[in-house]
């Protein structure tokens, strides 16, 4: 195993941990992608998106581009949610304008019988990125690794790409939950092991993507989608070399279950911009630390209205306390049409103004 630099920043490990911390911590969700010029001329040499994904020299480039442009606390892997079944065979591939496809979607009872959890080999250029990532960022801030949950993986196996109103998926939920439960345990076993992979390269903190969470009804969520992010957290690897692997969770849509999403035991709950930090705060108690949640069209606003949100969000969550965290983030992944300027903006807000808060 390759030897690392020790951490030099670890407020966001802290965070997430509950720790004290100097400052609130900060990451942006799709922090490395098209808003930035210098991503978008990275992604014009590899040819495609999943050129650039694939190549671990071009998924190290772009995850660090904005680590030098601005002074965030951690790196997240530059992936896709989508590796994971891509390696189960289902052929992904990417429309132009359109976004991700899968050429051979779970449509029938044959296929998803069919379905069986990747070779871990198969995803060897996901691991060599993250450690050559971590390699690169010589201890500089935590480099994050994750996954796609069970149930929002199976949304694309199923549909075969994005989709509106998650009709297809729904439907073999209600028609035949049993083949909807086959694929969500093939899933959450291929998801363990594919983090478990990430931290033996070299991941410092994981995530679970749960996007389309929020799409599933009271009840269905909890049995569709909860339960298999439970089975997939009590796998992990929370530990290694001696040294805690923090865990966060994102439900987008997922505020009507905090409560429930505290319980299943990550380390941290990601909020949308939907949820009052506050209120979070209160509900969750010091089971978990939070993360979010600001709008991401707050960063078209301008610099004073973006400081006056940051202020809002921080005074929402309130004065730092033994037991709980806070991880500044949007609330969901930054818009590619955001001004790189305005980025600049909230990370100075979110780490100066903190830092006032703080005795």
């Amino acid at each position: 195993m390759p030897s690392f630099a020790p951490l030099k920043n670890d407020t966001f490990i802290r965070a997430l941990l509950r720790q004290p911390t100097d400052y609130t911590p900060l990451w942006l969700m799709r922090q490395a992608g098209r808003y930035l010029p210098e991503y978008r001329a990275t992604r014009a040499r590899a040819g495609s998106f999943l050129g650039l994904a694939k190549n671990p020299d071009y998924a190290t480039e772009v995850t660090l581009q904005p680590l030098a442009r601005y002074p965030l606390d951690a790196a997240i892997l530059f992936s896709d949610i989508l590796t994971v079944p891509d390696a189960m065979g289902l052929g992904l591939y990417f429309a132009d304008g359109e976004g991700p496809k899968f050429e051979r979607p779970l449509r029938d009872e044959q296929a998803v019988m069919a379905l069986r959890a990747p070779e871990l080999d198969s995803l060897q250029y996901v691991f060599d990125a993250v450690t050559q990532i971590r390699t690169e960022l010589d201890g500089s801030v935590p480099l994050i690794g994750f996954s796609g949950s069970p149930w929002t993986l199976a949304c694309y196996m199923v549909e075969g790409g994005g989709s509106d109103d998650h009709r297809t998926v729904k439907s073999m939920l209600y028609s035949r939950p049993d083949l909807m439960h086959h694929i969500l345990k093939i899933n959450a076993a291929a998801v363990a092991a594919y983090l478990n992979a990430q931290v033996d390269a070299g991941a410092q903190a994981l995530m679970i993507f749960d996007t389309w969470g929020g799409a599933l009804a009271d009840g269905i969520y909890q049995a569709f989608s909860l339960a298999y992010m439970r089975e997939v957290v009590a796998q992990l690897k929370r530990e290694k070399d001696g040294v805690r692997i923090p865990v966060i969770v994102f439900t987008k849509g997922g505020g009507l279950w905090l409560e429930q999403i505290a319980d299943i035991g990550a380390d941290a709950v990601g909020l949308d911009w939907t949820v009052n930090l506050g209120d979070a705060r209160r509900r969750v108690g010091d089971r978990v630390a939070l993360q979010g949640n600001l709008d991401p069209v707050v960063l078209f606003a301008g610099g004073q209205q973006i400081e006056a949100e940051v202020q809002k969000l921080l005074n929402a969550f309130g004065a730092p306390a033994t037991g709980s965290g806070h991880v500044f983030n949007l609330g969901h992944g930054i818009s590619q049409f955001t001004p790189p300027e305005a980025v600049t903006a909230m990370v100075e807000a979110v780490h100066s103004l903190s830092r006032r808060m703080r005795p």
